[in-house]
């Protein structure tokens, strides 16, 4: 396998979101391009909200391989989200909504089988009451690691408490928004705080412990995370992606780009002809 077993699935294409707002015209072959890539293996489905359904059908390189649903609208979305996207090959649907309870009876009574669904979870103190309803469902958690202003973007602790809650719970998750890198940084542009993606693999290495997770969440060398990240079993590796199943991302370039830098990820040579 040309990728590794820790970055396989793992990036979701969220180009036609923010920051990236890629045209759908352009989103759609490029995200074919990926699919088609010596790693593809590391490109999870093109997500699409409710309102870019039609738009998505009508463009003329034809319509991805497999789509997410980002529903952020609440479980009234869902139906015709549904009924829209008749026709194309739905892989999962993200759906937000005030109420967890209303949003895991929603996907009960109307998500196809086969078809996988996260439920995005609320910051702050009602967030471990929203981990045990979903934790006895077959739905995953969703929760936002960043976004276009400083306060979208949780504390070490408020992420590792996270990610230790869903441990605890055995509950799988996914994150969303400003997770383009690999390792921990301060944005030299806006001045936020961003978490790295390799930081987060780490931090879900830490299963319910909160404080190792903080300290993974915390780590700013790259040379040190890398090196974690070799050392990782693959009974480890896969407890890992079991947890941390996914993360959505406006780049594919940006993560893979970072993953060589590092060496953890290498293009394989080209072939030369014969």
């Amino acid at each position: 396998m040309t990728v590794p077993a820790l970055y396989r699935g793992l990036f979701d294409d969220a180009a036609l979101f923010p920051p990236g707002d890629l045209p759908l015209p352009e989103a759609v072959p490029a995200h074919a391009a990926h699919r088609s890539a010596w790693y593809a293996e590391a490109v999870g489905p093109f997500l699409v909200g409710a309102g870019r359904l039609a738009e998505l059908t009508a463009v003329p390189a034809g319509a991805p391989q497999q789509v997410a649903l980002v529903l952020p609208g609440g479980s009234s979305q869902l139906a015709p989200a549904l009924a829209a996207a008749d026709g194309l090959t739905v892989a999962g649907v993200e759906l937000a909504d005030p109420d967890v309870r209303t949003a895991v009876a929603a996907l009960a009574a109307q998500l196809p089988a086969g078809v996988e669904a996260a439920v995005e979870l609320p910051r702050g103190e009602g967030l471990p009451a929203a981990l045990d309803v979903l934790a006895d469902t077959p739905y995953r958690a969703k929760f936002r690691t960043g976004g276009l202003a400083a306060g979208a973007f949780p504390s070490e602790a408020e992420l590792a408490g996270f990610l230790a809650g869903c441990a605890e719970r055995g509950l799988p998750y996914k994150c969303t928004a400003g997770l383009h890198h690999a390792v921990r940084h301060t944005d030299p542009v806006t001045g936020f705080e961003h978490h790295g993606f390799l930081n987060v693999l780490l931090a879900a290495a830490a299963g319910p412990d909160a404080k190792l997770a903080a300290e993974a969440l915390a780590e700013r060398s790259g040379a040190l995370l890398a090196a974690a990240a070799r050392e990782l079993t693959d009974h480890q590796v896969e407890q890992v992606r079991a947890r941390f199943t996914a993360f959505g991302t406006c780049s594919i370039a940006e993560p893979l780009e970072d993953l060589a830098a590092l060496g953890l990820l290498t293009a394989p040579a080209p072939q030369e002809d014969r």
